[in-house]
């Protein structure tokens, strides 16, 4: 399968709700996707395959050189096939592209391989309080 990555790509908020609730075992909602990255974010990329979306990373920022990587997610029934590293870089041209210094990521633990191996991340100190 060719897969076309695109940085601010098109897409419906349906298909991003349908990868989302995929990627990460929830019930659909009606999150209004492309109000809200539009509104809030400095990019994000579009896979596409057999004219689906099959991935999509939205990249929050703060207006100046810091960029966050948000809600990587890959179809199931591709995923382990490089489409969530591509993703990830090209989210990494972007952010550069724009001027951030920057790009952050937080994620599961079971994650580690995936963005520090395959993506290139390295650790750090960092620090989180939990709101709910």
């Amino acid at each position: 399968m060719t897969i076309t990555y695109d940085w601010r790509g098109d897409f419906g908020d349906a298909e991003v709700e349908d990868l989302h609730a995929e990627a990460f075992e929830h019930e659909r909602t009606a999150t209004g996707w492309h109000a809200q990255v539009h509104r809030h974010s400095l990019g994000w990329v579009c896979a596409r395959g057999e004219d689906r979306l099959v991935g999509f990373v939205n990249v929050a920022w703060d207006g100046g050189v810091h960029a966050f990587v948000l809600d990587t997610m890959v179809a199931q029934d591709v995923r382990a096939s490089g489409i969530g590293a591509e993703l990830v870089a090209t989210a990494v041209r972007g952010a550069r592209a724009a001027g951030c210094e920057w790009l952050h990521v937080d994620f599961d633990a079971r994650l580690r391989p995936f963005y520090f191996t395959a993506c290139g991340f390295v650790p750090t100190d960092a620090g989180l309080i939990a709101l709910r």
